[in-house]
């Protein structure tokens, strides 16, 4: 029986929340140089690469996924991450994950002079299957550094600072879902004139709405 979150089924079109932890809750991003080749591969994977790229780049980009699938938010955190992405073509995530996982690990490894697994197992993805759970989902990851004792606002390796205007990631498409905000009728939410104002107000019960997968992400 597979465990669950881990059915490799995709649909296309479908979003799709990622995420994984360190094996026995080690940690997988060690200093700053870790978080930002996490994040240089996620880029390398999806932006499609320019003429003349550095040999480096072009190395990765040899399986490059531009318009099969693209990530609207993200947070990385000491020993897990949480992607949100929505999937255009059906082998799209399994490719994804794939590419930057096994090139992670080889890095990490290489650096920190270990072998065996990296990871907890395979990564989890759950389906977002309606609006209300998107828009949730999406402060849930923006807030995931607030857990840990760290201010979310202004923490590197999440997508919030390109929600806020204060950073622009060519590889992220955050309009998607702030536009949901100009259109108070569709999301429901007529208290909030802004992304920002939803995200900040701590009395939205997000983790009520997300469920069993707050207790499975944070525990």
């Amino acid at each position: 029986m597979p465990a669950k979150n881990s059915v490799k089924i995709y649909l296309e079109g479908g979003y799709y929340h990622l995420y994984n932890r360190g094996v026995e809750k080690r940690e997988i991003f060690v200093d700053e140089h870790d978080y930002n080749t996490f994040l240089f591969l996620l880029k390398t994977y999806l932006l499609l690469p320019s003429k003349g790229s550095d040999p480096k780049t072009a190395y990765y980009s040899k399986k490059n996924l531009n318009g099969q699938i693209e990530l609207l938010a993200y947070c990385l955190m000491p020993n897990h991450f949480h992607l949100l992405v929505r999937q255009k073509y059906r082998s799209a995530i399994s490719d994804l994950m794939r590419c930057v996982n096994v090139n992670y690990v080889a890095y990490f490894n290489n650096k920190y002079e270990r072998v065996g697994s990296l990871f907890q197992g395979k990564f989890k993805a759950v389906l977002v299957d309606s609006d209300s759970y998107l828009l949730h989902l999406s402060r849930y990851i923006h807030l995931n550094p607030a857990s840990r004792g760290k201010n979310f606002a202004d923490y590197n390796y999440s997508s919030y600072l390109d929600y806020l205007g204060k950073r622009q990631n060519s590889w992220l498409n955050p309009k998607f879902i702030l536009d949901y905000f100009k259109s108070a009728e569709r999301t429901k939410l007529r208290d909030y004139f802004s992304y920002q104002a939803f995200i900040e107000d701590y009395r939205v019960d997000s983790e009520g709405i997300l469920g069993d997968l707050v207790i499975e992400t944070d525990h």
